[in-house]
C-alpha cells in the first residue's frame, strides 16, 4: 500500500535546492561509508561469533582429561597434542581476535564518525529533501 500526502509550500520550495558538484561528493562518499560500515559490522558479528566459539572450546578444553591427546586443526590437517598445549593455543587464538575485534570497533567508530559529519553537513542543506537513514 503506498502512502501519498500533499507537499506543502514550505516542502516544495525546499525540493528546489540546487546539487552542486562538492554535494554530490559528499552524498557518494556517506554512499561509499554506508556500504563500508556495513561490511565492517557483518565482520564484526562473524568476528565475536568466533569470540564465543573458542570461549566454548576452552571451557571443553579445560574439562577434557590431562592425559588425553586431542586433535587440533594445523592449516587443513589435524594433529594429536596434549591438552595443555591445546589450551595454550586457544588462548593465543582468542588473544589475537580480540586485538582484531578491537581495531574493527575502532574502525567502526570512525567510519561513524565521518558519517555523522556529512549527515549533518548534507541535513543542513538539503533538509528533508534529502533521506540519509537507513530503513
Amino acid at each position: 500500500m503506498s502512502s501519498l500526502r500533499m507537499l506543502n509550500q514550505q516542502s516544495e520550495n525546499d525540493a528546489d535546492v540546487e546539487v552542486s558538484w562538492v554535494d554530490q561528493q559528499k552524498i557518494n562518499e556517506f554512499s561509499k561509508l554506508n556500504a563500508k560500515i556495513d561490511n565492517l559490522e557483518e565482520e564484526h558479528e562473524k568476528m565475536k561469533q568466533e569470540k564465543e566459539y573458542l570461549d566454548d572450546v576452552s571451557m571443553e578444553l579445560e574439562l577434557a582429561d590431562e592425559d588425553e591427546a586431542i586433535r587440533h586443526k594445523v592449516g587443513d590437517a589435524f594433529v594429536h597434542i596434549p591438552v595443555s598445549e591445546a589450551l595454550e593455543r586457544v588462548a593465543k587464538d582468542s588473544e589475537k581476535l580480540d586485538l582484531k575485534l578491537e581495531e574493527l570497533q575502532s574502525e567502526i567508530d570512525s567510519v561513524k564518525g565521518k558519517m555523522t559529519e556529512l549527515k549533518a553537513a548534507l541535513y543542513a542543506k538539503f533538509g528533508n529533501s534529502i533521506n540519509l537513514e537507513k530503513d
